[in-house]
């Protein structure tokens, strides 16, 4: 018995009836199995070394403002690791799973957080970041090869948000576990910008999830363990739930449809518009990989999938590069004497 097969035998040992089994895990293209590490931790590791990953890095949570303490979508993720982990071990549920998920969840997100998924879906008529991210693990990564991941893993990166829910009970706890941390990091970023202050959110959310993040994320992350304990779904108690769901309203309103992040929204929307229509009718501008897959998926596809992979950085110093005068390049010449 090798490193996983006896890891996988361990998981029927200590894991709830309810959890998901590696050992039972499949992928659309079968391969040789690894002696050392499960399915599931397999795609961990695929997806932390993927390129969608580390661009995550640039990619904006919510503040575009450059800061060396605001979120990032990657840091959102491996906050959304830590908390989904943790009620999984709470519940004796597939840690491995949920993390796997939870690192995936935004390798689609647009650079400019939902103000770009929000002109991608108006320039395409379709667009979210859940079925992106889809996209770009299943057919985009590795050259167009995607990551081959189990179907466990790629149904709870598509169902985190939207209509459906995973099937998995560790692809629930990171659907709402997306939430929490979204919801205590974003507001503790708005206390930093200055567009919050103590106090601002309503009473009800500190009295029933506590006074600062630390006390929120402990509140709604102890809840949902005490609450969906040996249950065969992921639940939370209904004042819970009630105090999140205000929370929520709130930084919708506050916050993520505020006027005083108006000018940015427009700003970042209006770069990924010319960048978008540029390349629909520059396509040979485009990276030769991109074009090389217009017999398969068409040109508005394409460009919707470069687009919407790039980073904040890289799509503001391409718009540079395209649309405005090389004025520095010439102030440079000019000091050379030339």
């Amino acid at each position: 018995m090798n490193v996983r097969e006896r890891i996988e035998e361990q998981e029927y040992q200590i894991l709830s009836p309810f959890a998901a089994k590696s050992r039972e895990a499949k992928r659309k293209y079968p391969m040789e199995e690894c002696a050392f590490r499960t399915k599931f931790q397999r795609d961990r590791d695929r997806i932390l070394h993927s390129k969608s990953f580390r661009r995550l890095k640039h990619k904006t949570q919510v503040y575009i403002v450059a800061g060396d303490h605001y979120r990032t979508r990657m840091t959102h993720s491996l906050e959304v690791s830590q908390i989904s982990r943790t009620i999984a071990r709470g519940l004796r549920l597939n840690e491995d799973l949920t993390e796997a998920i939870a690192l995936g969840h935004d390798v689609g997100h647009t650079p400019f957080g939902h103000a770009g998924e929000s002109v991608m879906d108006e320039l395409t008529g379709h667009f979210t970041h859940n079925e992106q991210s889809l996209r770009v693990v299943e057919f985009l990564e590795r050259g167009g090869q995607g990551l081959n991941l189990t179907y466990e893993v790629k149904d709870g990166i598509v169902n985190h948000t939207g209509k459906n829910l995973p099937q998995t009970l560790e692809g629930r706890i990171v659907r709402t576990a997306d939430r929490i941390a979204y919801l205590c990091h974003d507001y503790d970023d708005s206390l930093r910008a200055g567009l919050l202050k103590p106090g601002d959110l309503p009473q009800e959310v500190y009295d029933k999830l506590g006074h600062d993040t630390s006390q929120m994320i402990t509140s709604m992350v102890a809840d949902m363990i005490v609450t969906s304990q040996d249950a065969d779904d992921i639940l939370q108690s209904a004042v819970i739930k009630q105090a999140m769901d205000v929370f929520r309203e709130f930084m919708f309103t506050h916050i993520y449809h505020s006027d005083k992040l108006f000018r940015e929204r427009e700003q970042a929307s209006f770069v990924l518009r010319e960048l978008y229509h540029y390349f629909l009718e520059n396509f040979d501008q485009l990276p030769q990989e991109f074009i090389n897959r217009e017999p398969c998926w068409g040109r508005q596809k394409i460009v919707t999938d470069y687009v919407a992979g790039l980073t904040d950085s890289y799509a503001v110093a391409l718009f540079e590069e395209i649309f405005m005068p090389p004025m520095g390049r010439a102030l440079e010449k000019n000091k050379k004497g030339y």
